[in-house]
């Protein structure tokens, strides 16, 4: 006698429970809990499993903070913590640029020197009478084009990228040298000021407070209403879809979240005499450029191939994708993002020097990548990841400028939170096998 039973399609799993829906096909929690209780069951499941997502690096971030509010009540005041934006702002976009090439299981360690060869570029035309916003696109057209070509010789030549990096990382630094040299009288003492309002706002400015609350509603408002649409229009279309009651629950967390950060920034940071309010302009900044590259990662046939590239190349190069086109296009990403981040990082200097250390620079960037949950294998990782991770090395590098240790001590403990953070990895990856 036959069975009646089909047998089950291919893709498909035959557990009978949501959770082991989630934990088996590696779904998220959200896209198959039919209420917030249920979607706590399975994220705890997944946990277990080895699905931990960013739940590690947000403990870990709580826990340091802990430790330097107790070791310094300074800590979590209102002017700490904006000057703690401010000084993590180039280590997160530096370390969105290496998320780009992370996900292909690749690395671009001359993206340190590259932000500060742009940054040259952009102080120096500034400088002559340009206008800023020309400087800017010369700077960004011209970090691009050096991502663009390392990924050319990297593909073309078939060349381990650890090892193209390193030569332009060699490069780069003896050219930011010559370029500042060069500039005469403008590179005074090897260091070339920033000349301009506009791009010395970008961390030195701030709106104001009403501004500042109008500014946070807008976009609280509208992400609440795309991820409430996002999820609508998917349960019309039949499409698997988080219910109405999570995806509210993620609305509330970016209000409160919006409400956390202006208040802070809108509390007098300044003395009695000389009042200092308003949210930082480089928040607004690494925000919109977090929103544009994790859109083009998310929902975009770019950001599907990379994910495909850096998951199994082979696999995606029969399917039909270009593998070498994607590769180029990613290190032409993260050379325009290092040149945003040099822009920002003489902004937050108010210059620019023969003396960056780009290769610290560049190695926070991957660390906070990696901290925040990037595999340095390919194919997983998000630009949400490089927020976090550099949070936590901004955090680290504040908490112990407030202790009075150097950058001895800051190097240490960064290389402690990455190793942790490698671990973890480690040990989920295994706990993926394993079920």
């Amino acid at each position: 006698m036959t069975s009646t039973n089909p047998a089950p399609e291919r893709g498909k799993t035959t557990a009978d429970s949501p959770e082991d829906i989630a934990v088996q096909t590696g779904v998220p929690a959200e896209l198959v809990a039919n209420s917030v209780g249920e979607y706590v069951r399975i994220w705890a499941k997944q946990i277990r499993s080895g699905e931990s997502g960013a739940l590690p690096v947000i403990i870990g971030l709580i826990v340091i903070v802990i430790f330097f509010q107790i070791k310094s009540s300074a800590f979590l005041s209102a002017g700490n913590l904006v000057n703690l934006m401010t000084q993590a702002a180039f280590i997160i976009t530096l370390g969105m640029a290496e998320v780009f090439v992370l996900l292909l299981g690749e690395i671009d360690l001359a993206a340190g020197f590259t932000a500060a060869c742009g940054a040259v570029i952009a102080l120096w035309m500034v400088a002559t009478g340009w206008p800023w916003w020309v400087a800017v696109l010369v700077t960004l057209a011209a970090t691009a084009a050096y991502g663009a070509l390392q990924g050319f010789i990297i593909t073309a030549l078939r060349l381990p990228s650890f090892v193209v990096t390193l030569a332009g990382y060699l490069g780069l630094s003896g050219l930011l040298i010559y370029l500042i040299s060069a500039t005469g009288s403008i590179g005074n003492g090897g260091v070339i000021r920033l000349n301009s309002n506009v791009l010395n706002d970008i961390e030195g400015g701030a709106l104001s407070s009403a501004a500042s609350w109008i500014v946070t509603i807008v976009l609280v408002v509208a992400a609440g209403v795309a991820l409430y649409m996002r999820d609508h229009r998917r349960r019309a279309n039949g499409l698997v879809a988080p219910p109405v009651s999570i995806t509210l629950l993620k609305i509330a967390v970016i209000a409160v979240a919006g409400l956390v950060v202006v208040l802070v920034g809108n509390t007098n940071r300044g003395t009695l005499f000389l009042a200092v309010r308003g949210l930082p302009w480089v928040v607004l900044v690494v925000l919109g450029i977090l929103v544009i590259y994790t859109t083009l990662l998310g929902r975009t046939r770019f950001g599907r191939y990379i994910y495909a590239i850096g998951g199994n190349t082979e696999a995606a190069r029969r399917a039909g994708v270009n593998t070498n086109r994607i590769r180029v296009l990613a290190f032409a990403l993260c050379g325009l993002t290092a040149g945003i981040t040099g822009i920002i990082y003489s902004s937050y200097l108010g210059s620019i020097s023969s003396g960056v250390n780009g290769g610290a620079n560049v190695l926070n960037a991957v660390a906070a990548a990696v901290i925040g949950g990037t595999s340095l294998f390919g194919g997983r990782g998000k630009m949400l990841d490089a927020l976090l991770g550099g949070l936590v090395v901004g955090v680290i590098a504040n908490g112990l400028q407030l202790l009075g240790l150097g950058a001895a001590a800051q190097l240490m403990f960064t290389a402690l939170v990455l190793l942790a953070a490698i671990t973890v990895d480690a040990l989920a990856r295994r706990g993926r096998g394993t079920v």
